[in-house]
């Protein structure tokens, strides 16, 4: 490993734990429409500014016993769970990449992860996240490869189109919501990051994860209905991530 990739590694991992923090103030405050850069930071319960020494991730929450110092409130759970999944996922890109694509790797990561945590509390995928990572996927492609970015481009417009369609097909079917064009923008991202012939494996392997986290929930007793909404943003995030580091599993024209 040349002395660049080295620090670009260690850059990255000493990073990760303050964009997990940061992550987890975006997913907390962006669906309430609350301002993320503006202020300092504050406890989500009594609006106390905090100090310094309470922001450092992953050890403030441990000294503190997961509760605020000024009002002994509930730390959500979010900060320390969205830290460690950030350091996992420098290290995690660290392991398959390096040099500069470990960066871009770790921004796409942390993206999904953002996505993936808002989604799964809110069932929402805003577009102020998913529709800059389709652009940066785009500038991606064009710095590895210029020629392929016709085809990341058209994987953009295929995967938006695909899910589009099936949400509306679903409706007029069903008479209610199913995918939501959240999922759709997602896709048009992963098409952008991956182009069009990794889309099957991503639809396919996010339908898997999906299938996996009901049975799960039905293991730890939790009943779903047919008609209970599932969350597919995090499934398809995780799909994408795999898809990045591993290549595609199924060819891209099935």
């Amino acid at each position: 490993m040349t002395l660049d990739a080295s620090a670009l590694l260690l850059t990255s991992l000493i990073a990760a734990p303050f964009v997990g923090s940061f992550l987890a103030v975006v997913a907390l405050r962006l669906p309430r429409q609350e301002s993320m850069v503006s202020g300092r930071s504050r406890c989500d319960i009594c609006g106390q500014t905090l100090k310094a020494r309470e922001l450092i991730p992953l050890v403030s929450f441990a000294v503190l016993l997961g509760k605020c110092r000024l009002c002994a409130g509930r730390i959500d759970r979010l900060h320390p769970l969205l830290e460690s999944a950030a350091i996992g996922v420098a290290a995690w890109a660290a392991c398959v990449v390096t040099g500069w694509i470990l960066i871009a790797s770790c921004v796409l990561g942390w993206t999904l992860l953002l996505l993936a945590a808002i989604d799964w509390r809110t069932g929402l995928l805003p577009n102020i996240l998913t529709l800059p990572l389709l652009v940066v996927g785009l500038a991606v492609t064009a710095a590895i490869d210029w020629a392929s970015v016709i085809d990341h481009t058209i994987g953009a417009v295929v995967g938006f189109v695909a899910f589009a369609v099936v949400s509306e097909v679903y409706r007029r079917v069903r008479r209610r919501d199913g995918l939501g064009l959240g999922d759709a923008k997602l896709l048009a991202a992963a098409g952008a990051w991956l182009s069009w012939t990794a889309l099957p494996s991503v639809v396919l392997l996010a339908a898997c994860i999906a299938l996996i986290s009901v049975l799960i929930q039905r293991l730890q007793g939790r009943e779903i209905h047919a008609t209970d909404r599932i969350t597919f943003g995090p499934a398809l995030a995780g799909a994408m991530w795999l898809v990045w580091l591993y290549g595609p599993i199924v060819p891209g024209w099935l």
